[in-house]
């Protein structure tokens, strides 16, 4: 055997070694679809009253008492109320060029957003005195923590993390539903490690991952406010308000009469079935610009009723 066959039958051998020890470099495996969300309902454990002049825009439980912000020109606020019954213990009210957008509770300080002024306010929780303003570069809508990091939406299908100390951006996070964006993220909680996000203009919260961005469920609250309550003029579902200690979930809207204590409940309604109007339609942007625009008169035509 010369050296040219020698080396061949190594060659040979070296790939009959390779097969048989099973190290052979594979095809990279396909991507794998990603799940669709998990779908909840609920159930009511218990109603409580809600001002219905409020129309609500951010939303925190601390104590037996609920911290909400309202919102509309001239009308916005910044509240304590007492969640028994529906009081409010403390109001402050904001300049008549601010709309009060997103609410939460860092540690002793409440911090509020405002929509089109771009221009968030901290607040002593006890007194309500206002310590310091700051400014974002896009408009706020909702607003809570993890722990870390405040977590501002602004309407699209973007998160920012914020430093509680000095409301730099510390990321973004997108946030997607079987890869496409879930826009309009509105008023938001962060409950059990997920980010609960009110979804304007439906009756949907959105549970997304903090961490990917993904909406692991959505919570269906269609019908959750009766048609003798909507017989007054009320707004959409907005505002959610979660007590850890006790693990209970508190959701209201704007100018809504109740506020409801809910518990979820597992569906298994399919995510594709007509009746769940939750998950991103496949043409989401043919309607955003008429959402928008929606959003620009939102509340204007209750302003005669006050």
């Amino acid at each position: 055997m010369n050296a040219r066959d020698a080396g061949r039958m190594g060659l040979v051998f070296g790939l009959l070694l390779l097969l048989s020890s099973g190290v052979w470099p594979m095809a990279p495996p396909s991507p794998i679809a990603e799940s669709a969300p998990i779908l909840f309902g609920y159930e009511i454990v218990r109603v409580y009253p809600h001002d219905p002049e409020a129309f609500t825009q951010g939303l925190v439980y601390d104590g037996g008492y609920l911290y909400e912000s309202t919102g509309l020109h001239g009308r916005s606020s910044l509240r304590k109320v007492e969640l028994e019954t529906g009081r409010v213990v403390k109001i402050h009210h904001l300049p008549p060029e601010f709309f009060g957008e997103g609410l939460t509770l860092w540690r002793d300080h409440l911090i509020q957003l405002t929509w089109h002024e771009r221009t968030g306010f901290v607040y002593e929780k006890e007194t309500f005195r206002l310590l310091r303003t700051f400014t974002y570069a896009t408009e706020g809508w909702g607003l809570t923590h993890d722990g870390r990091h405040l977590i501002r939406s602004d309407g699209t299908a973007t998160l920012y993390f914020l430093d509680p100390e000095t409301f730099h951006e510390v990321r973004r996070l997108q946030v997607r539903d079987r890869g496409r964006p879930v826009r309009f993220l509105n008023e938001l909680e962060y409950v059990r490690g997920e980010i609960h996000a009110n979804v304007w203009q439906t009756e949907c919260i959105a549970r997304i991952s903090p961490r990917t961005g993904r909406v692991l469920g959505w919570i269906d609250l269609t019908g959750l406010l009766s048609p003798e309550d909507r017989a007054r003029p009320v707004d959409v579902l907005n505002g959610i308000a979660y007590d850890a200690e006790r693990d209970r979930l508190f959701v209201t809207g704007k100018l809504w009469p109740k506020l409801f204590e809910i518990r979820l409940k597992r569906t298994t309604v399919s995510a594709r079935d007509g009746r769940i109007q939750c998950s991103p339609p496949e043409e989401e942007t043919s309607h955003a610009a008429h959402r928008l625009s929606d959003r620009e008169r939102d509340g204007d035509h209750l302003r005669a009723r006050f």
